[in-house]
C-alpha cells in the first residue's frame, strides 16, 4: 500500500522541476526579463553545454556489462506495439496520416526521462529504478532517436518531388509555373540523418559516456576526480537549465497549449 510518506516523496521529487519550469515561462510572459534573442542563447547554454554533460555524468557511471537486456527487450517490444497500431490507424483511419504518425509515436514513446524520469523513479522506487532509467535513455539516444532523424528526414525528402506545378494567379491572370524541388536519394537521406547526429552534441556525450563505462568497468578504475568535477562543475544544473528553457519555450509560443486541449489530453 502507497503511504503519504511515499507520496511526499515524489512530490519532493518533482515539485522543483516544476518551478524551474514556471520561473523560466515567467521571466519572458509575465516580467519580460529575456528578449527572443536571449532565449536563443539560453537554450544553446543548455543544448551545448549543461544537457550533454548532465547525459555524460548517468551514462559514465553505468555498467555495461550488467545491463537488464530482458527490460531493453521489453522497450522494445512496447515500442514495435504502438509502431504497429499507429501503423493500422494511419493505414485505415480517415483522419490518419504519416506526419501524426510520427508526432504520435514520438509523444507515446521517446521521453525526456534523464530529466523528469530520474528525480521521480529514485522517488519512488530508489537506485535501481534509475538504474533501469539510465540504460533505457542510453538505448533510445543511440537507437530510436537516430531513427527517428531518418524518418523525419525522409517525411522531408518525400515532400519535395521533381513535380512542376502551375498555378493561374487570378487577379493578374497569368498563369505561373513553380517548381516544388528534387525528390532526394536514400543515400542522400541517409547523409543528411549522419550530419545531424555528427553535429548532435548529445549524440557525442552518450557516446563518450559509453566508451568510459565500458573502459573504467572492464579495467576497475575510477574516474579522476579533476575529470569528474570539470564535469559535474555544469552537470549539476543540467535538470533546472532544462526545465527553465521548456519554460522559456513555451512562453514564446503564441498559445500555452497549441494543438488543443484534446490532442494535449489523448497525448
Amino acid at each position: 500500500m502507497i503511504s503519504w510518506g511515499d507520496v511526499y516523496k515524489v512530490v519532493e521529487a518533482m515539485v522543483p522541476l516544476y518551478v524551474a519550469l514556471i520561473l523560466g515561462y515567467g521571466s519572458v510572459k509575465w516580467w519580460k526579463i529575456f528578449t527572443r534573442d536571449q532565449c536563443d542563447a539560453i537554450n544553446k547554454l543548455v543544448c551545448y553545454f549543461t544537457l550533454p554533460l548532465f547525459t555524460i555524468e548517468f551514462t559514465a557511471h553505468i555498467d555495461p556489462f550488467n545491463m537488464n537486456y530482458r527490460f531493453i527487450a521489453a522497450d522494445v517490444l512496447s515500442k514495435v506495439i504502438i509502431v504497429t497500431v499507429i501503423a493500422v490507424w494511419a493505414k485505415y483511419s480517415n483522419k490518419g496520416s504519416y506526419c501524426w504518425s510520427i508526432t504520435s509515436f514520438s509523444l507515446c514513446t521517446l521521453t525526456n526521462s534523464l530529466v523528469v524520469g530520474v528525480p521521480l523513479a529514485k522517488a519512488m522506487y530508489g537506485q535501481q529504478a534509475v538504474d533501469l532509467v539510465v540504460q533505457s535513455s542510453v538505448f533510445q539516444a543511440i537507437v530510436w532517436l537516430t531513427l527517428l532523424l531518418f524518418v523525419l528526414e525522409f517525411r522531408r525528402a518525400g515532400f519535395s518531388s521533381n513535380s512542376i506545378e502551375d498555378n493561374t494567379n487570378i487577379e493578374s491572370g497569368r498563369k505561373e509555373t513553380v517548381v516544388v524541388g528534387e525528390k532526394k536519394s536514400f543515400a542522400e537521406v541517409l547523409s543528411l540523418v549522419w550530419l545531424k547526429l555528427a553535429t548532435n552534441p548529445n549524440c557525442y556525450s552518450c557516446i563518450l559516456g559509453i566508451a568510459w563505462a565500458f573502459i573504467s568497468k572492464r579495467w576497475h578504475f575510477e574516474m579522476p576526480g579533476i575529470m569528474e568535477g570539470s564535469i559535474l562543475i555544469l552537470s549539476k544544473a543540467g535538470t533546472g537549465t532544462a526545465m527553465f528553457s521548456m519554460g522559456i519555450f513555451m512562453a514564446l509560443q503564441e498559445k500555452l497549449i497549441v494543438c488543443g486541449t484534446s490532442l494535449t489530453v489523448i497525448g
